[in-house]
């Protein structure tokens, strides 16, 4: 799906050369910021599950970020993997990708997505996007448990 920006987001390989240096920076970003047990985060393996839809945003061909939805049940959904390359921050592309999700999400028939994100203040930029977009916090979802380096967020999307 073509942005105003020029910038396409479409399904993608999470194993592409680029998307996996991305990817790979992403976990570092995250063993870096949070203890071993509060890191989430997908690596490609994972990725390439048949309950998930994984995306990048692209422009010309060059990698400007990454999302992916994950599918719990019929009804419910989870973003993973949301990440930008440091050039591209602050030019909207994460909210390309996350409106992109979303409504995959719709598209599907899900009711409600959720998410879990760091707590410390480097995951700032991401709490800020996702209220922007109507998530508001809620409790622990699927396999996850409260805790303090974790922040879950949802959204209904009927």
């Amino acid at each position: 799906m073509p942005y105003p920006r020029g910038v396409e987001v479409s399904p993608d390989d999470p194993r592409r050369e680029d998307v996996v240096a991305l990817l790979t920076e992403h976990l570092s970003d995250m063993r870096a910021t949070s203890p071993p047990e509060s890191i989430h985060a997908l690596d490609v393996d994972a990725l390439v599950s048949p309950a998930i839809t994984f995306v990048t945003a692209r422009e010309d061909g060059v990698l400007l970020g990454c999302g992916a939805l994950k599918v719990h049940s019929a009804d419910h959904g989870e973003i993973k993997s949301m990440r930008t390359t440091y050039a591209a921050r602050g030019r909207g592309v994460a909210a390309d990708v996350l409106d992109w999700l979303l409504t995959e999400a719709r598209a599907r028939g899900l009711r409600r997505v959720s998410l879990e994100t760091g707590t410390q203040e480097y995951f700032s930029a991401a709490h800020r996007l996702y209220l922007r977009h109507g998530f508001v916090d809620c409790e622990p979802f699927g396999d996850y448990r409260l805790d303090p380096h974790s922040r879950f967020m949802t959204i209904a999307l009927d």
